[in-house]
């Protein structure tokens, strides 16, 4: 007679994991918050391709109603949202994504320590931003894997300093995404169009920078961004942005560096 060897049962194991998501906060009137969010997306499409998004609705304060057809209408626009945050709800409908509970703004504290915003400039030549990008939204603890850095398909050449500064050190091409929350990006190269850079510090492009570039992604009102020559499809700063046709005739083409200067991005000319 044989006896088989009772099988143990495996467990499961449950792990708690960190990132950083976009969020979007909608605003009355709506019509005018989905135009601007359009103008946003026709600047830079295929911006929330993949990316978590958190829809913070304690401003709007919608009925259910008004949840579902909004969700809809984002999706509609490539835009997916993974959770929704609205104060005194702990769940919606079972159609709709789940009410995020406990998330916190993301910010560089933690992630930089010691980092202080840069020295105010003045003096500077014009170029203001007229809209806001999308915040960066709510930062459970810390970034995935410490020092981590996201890019796409084929890598450049990458070197993480123990500064938080991420270093380039080969052309960034076309459809390429570097996303460093965890200080500056330099890169040593140009940066392609159809390309994008995300920090949360400064940006520094040694060469044309031809992409989209975020500096001061997680709140950092400080960063900056610089480039020996400016042919971007967008900057933006903490979320306030300025476009290519914005830029046109004041400073394409030159060595710039973009700030924020009270409420709106300036784009001035390095000489």
């Amino acid at each position: 007679m044989t006896f088989a060897a009772p099988l143990e049962a495996k467990s499961i194991r449950f792990r708690a994991r960190s990132f950083v998501a976009f969020t979007l906060t909608p605003e009355d009137p709506l019509a005018a918050w989905l135009e601007g969010l359009d103008h946003w997306i026709g600047n830079s499409p295929g911006y929330f391709a993949g990316r978590p998004v958190v829809l913070d609705l304690n401003t709007l304060k919608p009925d259910v109603a008004a949840i579902e057809s909004l969700v809809d209408v984002l999706g509609h626009r490539g835009i997916r949202i993974y959770a929704i945050e609205l104060d005194g709800h702990t769940a919606l409908e079972p159609n709709l994504p789940p009410v995020l509970v406990g998330a916190k703004e993301a910010t560089t504290d933690g992630l930089l320590p010691g980092r202080k915003a840069r020295e105010d400039v003045s003096g500077m030549s014009e170029g203001k931003a007229e809209g806001r990008a999308p915040e960066a939204g709510p930062d459970k603890d810390k970034g995935g894997k410490a020092g981590a850095s996201k890019v796409d398909e084929s890598e450049p050449q990458l070197a993480q300093e123990a500064s938080g500064t991420l270093m380039i050190k080969a052309p960034i091409r076309s459809g390429q995404a570097i996303v460093h929350p965890h200080g500056d990006v330099i890169v040593l190269g140009s940066v392609a169009s159809g390309s994008e850079i995300i920090a949360a510090g400064s940006i520094h492009v040694y060469g044309t920078l031809r992409g989209r570039a975020s500096a001061g992604a997680l709140g950092n009102t400080g960063a900056r961004i610089f480039c020996r020559k400016n042919e971007a499809e967008l900057l933006a700063v903490d979320g306030w942005y300025v476009t290519a046709e914005e830029m046109e005739g004041i400073s394409r083409g030159k060595p710039v560096q973009a700030f924020l200067d009270g409420e709106g991005l300036r784009v001035a000319t390095l000489s």
